[in-house]
């Protein structure tokens, strides 16, 4: 395996780049920002057509003055994401021009239905918003539907481009170029795409569900517990209790994959230095080098959850060179950050189904609201810890085993500018997100209640 990695590597010329950590760095400065609204993107619009199907269904205005009033949110968050996505596609070819060059033949198919998806979605959530007062009850609820979809898929098509990074397949090598591609088995073919996007999918109702909850459960601590905000609570937290505890499910889905595909990168996220047979798993810890220390060593279970065999013998990161791994411990942190996380909103969410289904109510504990303010910023980290494992892990390679990331960047200058100048547009459009967020929960409720 790595004598084939290295060979294929090797096709490709190294650019002589200094700035490549500050590349990097604004990369993920940029899908650290934008990850959040995708989320919002794929679960936001079924959350508020599922508060307007409830007012068609009812007739009971409350629902439509929720759906009305989480319509706008949805709206500024949809521009934001705009910008933020825009960046992100000027910088995949300002900073990585090596990797555009050498195979946008192969998943450039995935970006030219994303932006189909995006005008889509862009011309349905205006008509959907500013139709209230415009549209019948019903036309208008079906304008809403294509905006879903449209979330959807849109992730669904970028989520296929990075399955392909993750898992390179639909083109051969020639002479250091890719050739014969083809775009649709390399994109929804590769062995990344579907647990990749079913995990995103998931991952985008549990950050979207806590976050939307938090305001709410903050409210009702402060003593606003009006049946206004109980509903938009229970909308929410439902949101997300149902996908938090089937995430479980599905990370152990993701793992198999990643040891049968990546297992460099499942030896990293364990810290495992030598190949072993009955692997132990290790909690908490640091990698020396050579093996986890200070680390709870638990015999046998990484073979266990990696191969559901508890003798499988588990590749180690000896089986590469030491420039072929990737940053051990950030990738470890970032891996443990994640699990951790998701299992605290995973029992948080059961905790909260019990209650709403054995008693009909919203659990009223104090320590279960606070909870629920904590995690929606933890949502966030859990999502970011995610994605780090995902694409840290992946290093030193851009396109798994064949080009490295030293090898795609720009040879440009001028990229510590390029850097702080990113930095404070993000700090702009925080600041705008905030305002915008603290004008809407200023509009008295019941302006929107005709």
């Amino acid at each position: 395996m790595s004598a084939t990695i290295t060979a294929l590597g090797g096709a490709f010329a190294s650019i002589d780049q200094e700035y490549l950590f500050e590349a990097r760095q604004m990369q993920a400065l940029s899908l650290a920002v934008h990850i959040p609204l995708v989320c919002f993107g794929i679960a936001f619009p079924a959350m508020v057509l599922f508060c307007e199907w409830r007012y068609l269904r009812t007739g009971d205005l409350l629902f439509r003055t929720l759906a009305r009033r989480w319509s706008k949110v949805m709206l500024a968050l949809f521009a934001i994401g705009v910008v933020t996505g825009t960046i992100l596609s000027f910088e995949l070819g300002l900073l990585w021009p090596g990797f555009m060059a050498g195979f946008g033949d192969v998943f450039g198919l995935g970006f030219t239905l994303e932006g189909f998806s995006f005008f889509t979605e862009a011309i349905f959530i205006a008509i959907y918003v500013y139709g209230w007062d415009r549209l019948r009850p019903l036309p208008h609820f079906l304008a809403g539907i294509p905006v879903a979809i449209a979330g959807v898929l849109g992730s669904l098509f970028v989520i296929s481009v990075n399955g392909w990074m993750n898992h390179p397949a639909g083109f051969r090598m020639q002479d250091g170029r890719a050739v014969d591609a083809d775009p649709w088995s390399a994109l929804f073919a590769n062995g990344y795409f579907w647990h990749e996007f079913v995990h995103m999918y998931f991952a985008g109702f549990i950050v979207a569900g806590f976050l939307v909850a938090a305001p709410y459960a903050w409210g009702f601590l402060r003593g606003r517990r009006d049946r206004y905000r109980r509903t938009a609570l229970t909308v929410a937290l439902s949101a997300a209790a149902v996908a938090a505890p089937l995430q479980v499910i599905i990370g152990d889905w993701a793992a198999r994959e990643v040891a049968q595909h990546q297992p460099v990168k499942l030896a990293a996220l364990e810290g495992l230095g030598q190949t072993i047979r009955g692997a132990p798993e290790h909690l908490l810890g640091w990698y020396d080098g050579q093996e986890v220390v200070y680390g709870v060593a638990i015999p046998r279970l990484l073979s266990l959850l990696a191969f559901h065999d508890p003798n499988a013998t588990v590749q180690g990161l000896d089986t590469v060179p030491v420039e072929d791994q990737p940053p051990v411990n950030a990738v470890r942190l970032a891996f443990q950050g994640m699990v951790g996380i998701g299992t605290l909103l995973a029992l948080l969410s059961l905790i909260y189904l019990y209650v709403r289904l054995r008693h009909q109510r919203l659990p009223r504990s104090r320590w279960f609201l606070r909870a629920v303010v904590l995690a929606g910023p933890l949502s966030v980290v859990a999502l970011i810890c995610g994605w780090i494992t995902t694409e840290v892990g992946r290093q030193p390679w851009i396109v798994y085993g064949i080009m490295r990331t030293s090898q795609a960047v720009t040879g440009a200058s001028g990229i510590p500018i390029g850097y702080g100048t990113l930095v404070v547009v993000y700090l702009g459009l925080a600041g705008g997100v905030a305002w915008l967020l603290h004008r809407f929960s200023r509009v008295p409720i019941e302006d929107h209640d005709g």
